[in-house]
Formats: C-alpha cells, structure tokens, sequence
C-alpha cells in the first residue's frame, strides 16, 4: 500500500515538473520570440571650421589647445614665413622705382635743361630776325636793278633756312617745358598703380601670418605640431560650432512612411542619461546606390535605399557632443 501510495506521488511530482518546465519553455519562448521595439541609430554633429592659410610656413605660436573655448575673432596661431617678408621687400622696391618714374615724367626735363633750349630758340629768333632783315634789304635791291638774281635767291634761302631753325629751337623748348607727353605720364602712373597692387597683394599674404577664429566655438583638433611645416590651405585645426547641431539618421525609405520635412521625430541619447528629445526634420536625402537594401529573393521581396535624415533639436540640449549616439524608437515616432 504504501509503494502504491509513493509511486502516485512520484507520478504527481513528475507531472508537475513538466507543467513547470512547460511553463519556463512557454515564458522564454515569449520574450524571446517577441520582436524588440526596433530602433534607428543616430548621430550627433555639429559645424565645423577648418583653419587653414594660404602662404605656406612654419607653425611658430599656438594661442589655444584642444578643447579651448574661443570667440570670433580670437587669435589661434602664428606661422612664420619668411618667404613673404623676401617678396615684400621686392614688391615695395619696384614701387619706389616705378613712383620715382611716374616723378620723373610729371616735372619733365630738369631746370637747367629748360634753359639752355630757351637760349637756343632765343638764339634762333634771332638769328632769323637777321635772315629775314638780309632778305628784304637784297630784295629791294633786286627790284631795283642792283643786285643779280643769284644774290636774291641766296639770301632768300637763307631767310628760309632760319626760320625752320626758330621753329625747331621753339619745339625743343615747348617739349622740355611740357616734359613727356600724355601717353608716356598714364603709363608712368599705370606702373606706379601695379607696383602698388603687388604690395597690396604682398601685405594680404603678410596677414595670413596671423590665423584668427572665423566663428565663436570649440577647438576640436589641432593637426601639426610646432615648428612644422604648412603647405599652402593645409589645415592647421578645426573649429566646432556647438550652438549649430544636428543629428544624422540613416532611414531605411520603407521606414520613411511618417518622415517628412518639418515633422518631430522623438529619441532619446544613451550618454545622457537616455534624455529624451525632440528633433524637427529639415533635410533628407538619398544615400546612392551604395547604401542600397539588396533583396534576397526575386518575388516578392525588393530593394529599398537608403535615406540620410537631418534633424536639429527643438531646444538646445545641454552638454549634448558631437559624435554621441542619438535613438530613435520606430514605436515612438508611428514609423510603422
């Protein structure tokens, strides 16, 4: 009787044992075959400014670190480039020789010049005042029957004579007042101005000696290290822009069904605690062909792209860094 009455409750335990292994079986099955709420990855950027220069040079002072908070305007970085201080040297010489050029044509022929050429077109007037009396007195003559034809035409070409003299002598006078003509002064001044644009164009670069901050933010990166050498719009370091942030999504497009321009998407970021915010859609955009869904059956089934979806916060987010991780549940934005 006893045996009898052990063999049932041994039956009895057994059972329930299954029921109960039944029963774990059944509860692992649910949570382990029930989907997880399915989430989309996100990042956080932010602008960045690249410093870069446009002489080449050494890296001679650094003002800010890695991590230093600058404003518009600030200094970041001195480089030395004596290169640019050789070119000025010969910019700002070959101004002084064109301006001493453009002087020269302006005052002309110098004072004493002036004078000895009029003497000779005093010279000449009277030369031809003598010629034209010489000519009149043999002329009067020949008239008068006195004097040969010969006589008469000599006197008369040197009467000529002089006076092309007394023009020629005032010409040379008239020219060495003047001084150069219109034509030789513009291109006297067209010189002086290029010399001066070169020096301008020199001085610029002598500025690019000098880097400063373009925008108020945070030095992210700062690439060589000092007393290396820069080439000519090599960056030297970046500058982050922590007021102007976004988060970068990369939507599956049968996923897009709710995501629009202007629309709130809610998430949430790990590195915060799991804040949650809300963002506002303003950009989207196909990813290429290269961040294609390919399918892998041939009926039924099709690719899908990808889309990149930007959106920035409804409200600024407090020690919210670019590069942290942004969630976005698909339950909690209808995605589905």
């Amino acid at each position: 009787m006893k045996d009898k009455k052990f063999s049932v409750n041994n039956m009895l335990l057994a059972f329930i044992s299954v029921l109960v292994v039944i029963g774990l079986i059944a509860l692992a099955g649910f949570f382990l075959l029930t989907p997880p709420d399915d989430i989309v990855m996100g990042q956080a950027e932010a602008t960045q400014v690249r410093i870069s220069s446009k002489v080449p040079g050494r890296v001679a002072v650094y003002r800010v670190g890695e991590g230093d908070r600058v404003r518009r305007g600030d200094t970041l970085v001195f480089l030395d480039t004596p290169d640019v201080f050789a070119k000025l040297q010969q910019a700002e010489a070959a101004r002084a020789a064109a301006e001493a050029q453009n002087e020269k044509a302006i005052k002309g022929a110098r004072s004493y010049e002036k004078v000895s050429a009029y003497e000779m077109w005093q010279k000449a007037q009277a030369g031809l005042d003598i010629a034209r009396k010489s000519y009149e007195r043999v002329q009067n003559l020949y008239e008068k029957g006195v004097m040969t034809a010969q006589k008469r035409d000599e006197a008369e070409a040197n009467y000529k004579a002089m006076a092309a003299t007394e023009k020629a002598a005032k010409s040379q006078y008239e020219m060495a007042k003047d001084g150069a003509r219109s034509e030789d002064k513009q291109a006297a001044a067209a010189l002086v101005h290029q010399a001066s644009g070169a020096v301008a164009e020199v001085e610029s670069y002598m500025e690019e000696r000098i880097l400063l901050s373009p925008i108020d933010g945070e030095i992210s990166e700062r690439f060589p290290q000092l007393g290396e050498l820069v080439g000519t719009g090599a960056p030297i370091m970046n500058v982050t822009d922590l007021n102007d942030m976004w988060v970068t999504f990369s939507v599956r497009e049968d996923l897009l069904k709710n995501i629009k321009m202007g629309s709130e998407l809610h998430a949430f970021i790990p590195a915060l605690g799991d804040k949650k915010i809300t963002l506002k859609v303003y950009y989207m955009k196909d990813m290429g062909s290269y961040a294609a869904w390919k399918a892998t059956k041939t009926t039924g089934r099709y690719d899908t792209k990808t889309f990149e979806v930007r959106a920035r916060p409804t409200e600024k987010v407090a020690n919210l860094r670019p590069g942290m991780s942004v969630v976005m549940k698909k339950k909690d934005n209808e995605i589905l």
